[in-house]
């Protein structure tokens, strides 16, 4: 029994695009459940700036 070539052309393009559809599939749930945290904080600008220059009450400079 031989196998035809384009009979194994489109078996072998079946497979790969069932295996792609199953390897998206999983990255979007690992995506959806270790990721679904924003990773930008809602006061990011006023949060660096704490850390950086510090609390007032913490930076009187004494001369």
């Amino acid at each position: 029994m031989m196998i035809k070539p384009s009979s194994l052309n489109k078996n072998l393009i079946k497979e790969i695009a069932l295996i792609l559809i199953i390897k998206v599939i999983i990255l979007i749930v690992i995506k959806n459940i270790w990721f679904d945290a924003p990773t930008i904080p809602k006061n990011f600008d006023h949060q660096v700036a704490e850390r950086i220059m510090g609390s007032e009450l913490k930076m009187k400079e004494t001369r």
